[in-house]
């Protein structure tokens, strides 16, 4: 007899019996799957704060360079405050750069929430409820 006779001779009350540990491995098999996919949308959520975090380190530096240009501007009239503006206009670029990689990271999450879960949970309550693809 091979496994699909079996299953087709089985009772209805065996069939019955058998779904509390086939809900139970579903909700398990959901959960790993949610685990997983949040964990790769934190890995580029820690990515794009991370850079943004130096991109805001970046900017205070840079306006303390600003201001020191300022200052050596002010107080004599040397090439030494276009040696810290050049500095400060460094720094800037740098910040952009960071801020641009980091927002690319973060549209890489493409949103907070667990879609690929959410589809998967959707078509399995279709499925229990008879409406949906499901395996025979």
């Amino acid at each position: 007899m091979t496994d699909d006779e079996r299953a087709r001779s089985r009772s209805l009350f065996a069939l019955i019996g058998d779904l509390p540990r086939l809900l139970i491995a579903l909700l398990k098999a959901e959960l790993d799957h949610l685990k997983t996919e949040l964990a790769a949308k934190a890995k580029y959520a820690g990515v794009g704060i991370g850079l943004f975090a130096v991109a805001g380190a970046l900017l205070f530096f840079a306006l303390g360079v600003f201001v020191a240009a300022a200052v050596l501007g002010l107080a004599v009239v040397l090439p030494a405050w276009l040696a810290a503006l050049i500095v400060a206009v460094a720094l800037l670029i740098i910040a952009a750069v960071l801020v641009l990689i980091g927002v690319s990271s973060l549209k890489r999450m493409n949103g907070v929430a667990p879609q690929q879960t959410i589809a998967s949970i959707r078509e399995d309550t279709e499925a229990f409820k008879g409406m949906g693809k499901y395996d025979n």
